[in-house]
């Protein structure tokens, strides 16, 4: 038995220059920090020849082509496990329309368990990048690449997407103190709202071409939020984010709507210098910078909302149990 736990995320600066369609143009980037948040995989061998796969429902099938879960049946198919496997996934929130990457860490999560299974380690540069093939290769999702790379590299990291394809994952250099009070600063709090998170994202993909002006000043955001952070300068990427969120409402006709704009507004008369709606936007999680001392302000004005503590994550995705290996030893 192999059990993998692969965090979810938050983006705070970037999000749109992840997409081929601008990264192929001019390079993108972004500032991510995976969370405490996480995506469980556990596959075992079975007895018999199936296949059996346990999430929100459960299939038993007889071959690989017969799965219903895109993302396991494309993960299987790449590593090449044909039957006699169980697998199930559990996740600490709801693993879609979220906006915090739960489905790329779902993938990630998999190929990790899978890769662990058969006995191969393999790097985190590998399991973002196949991550990546199965979600917008195989199945043609109008998604990013940042989520696949921040789920299988953990921490707090800036990473560029360049015209060749290639990624470069980098750690942000700050001190404990800085991690510490950017970290303490991050309120996330579920806005309550379900949305198709395809539909928005296949909208901005096809606006790329009309919103280069909004998405360069997004990336130049995130260069300066990287140095703000390097400084220790921690305030200022609250108000980068409130900057980040105006340009961000520009990318897709449904990132936000008068019920967002409603809460965003309560939240910043209460004190919080900034925020965005995480991932596509739409709905789903609403992320807010905020100094400690109105926090509970904060709180107070969005008392209707459900709020989700976390914490920053150091680390990505990474096997929690082998049981086979212990075994053996």
């Amino acid at each position: 038995m192999i059990i993998t736990q692969t965090p979810i995320r938050v983006s705070l600066f970037g999000g749109g220059t992840d997409f081929r369609d601008y990264y192929e143009r001019e390079e993108g980037c972004v500032l991510s920090t995976a969370i405490d948040k996480y995506i469980f995989v556990v596959i075992k061998e079975r007895f018999d020849d199936l296949i059996r796969v346990g999430y929100t429902r459960t299939e038993l099938v007889e071959c690989v082509d017969q799965v219903q879960h895109d993302l396991v049946r494309e993960a299987l198919r790449l590593t090449g496990i044909t039957r006699r496997v169980e697998i199930d996934t559990m996740a600490d929130i709801p693993s879609e329309g979220s906006g915090l990457g739960s489905s790329s860490a779902v993938t990630v999560g998999l190929l990790n368990a899978m890769y662990n299974y058969l006995g191969e380690a393999v790097t985190a540069e590998r399991l973002a990048r196949e991550a990546c093939q199965i979600e917008i290769e195989m199945l043609g999702r109008p998604i990013g690449v940042q989520d696949q790379y921040i789920a299988a590299y953990g921490g707090l990291r800036f990473m560029t997407f360049m015209r060749d394809g290639r990624v470069r994952v980098e750690s942000v250099r700050v001190d404990e103190r800085t991690r510490r009070r950017l970290g303490q600063n991050l309120l996330l709090f579920y806005t309550g709202i379900a949305r198709q998170a395809r539909d928005i994202l296949s909208e901005q993909k096809n606006n790329i071409a009309d919103r280069m002006a909004e998405l360069r000043a997004m990336k130049q955001l995130a260069l300066t939020a990287r140095a703000a952070l390097e400084a220790g300068d921690v305030d200022t990427v609250g108000e980068l984010l409130h900057h980040s969120w105006e340009l961000k409402k520009q990318l897709a006709s449904k990132i936000s709507n008068s019920t967002i704009d409603a809460m965003y507004a309560a939240a910043r008369k209460a004190g919080a210098l900034g925020g965005k709606i995480t991932g596509a936007g739409g709905g789903g999680f609403l992320l807010l910078y905020c100094p400690w001392q109105y926090q509970e302000q904060v709180r107070a004005a969005l008392s209707g909302l459900r709020e989700l503590p976390f914490r920053m994550e150091h680390y990505g995705s990474k096997v929690i149990l082998n049981y086979r290996r212990y075994n053996n030893e």
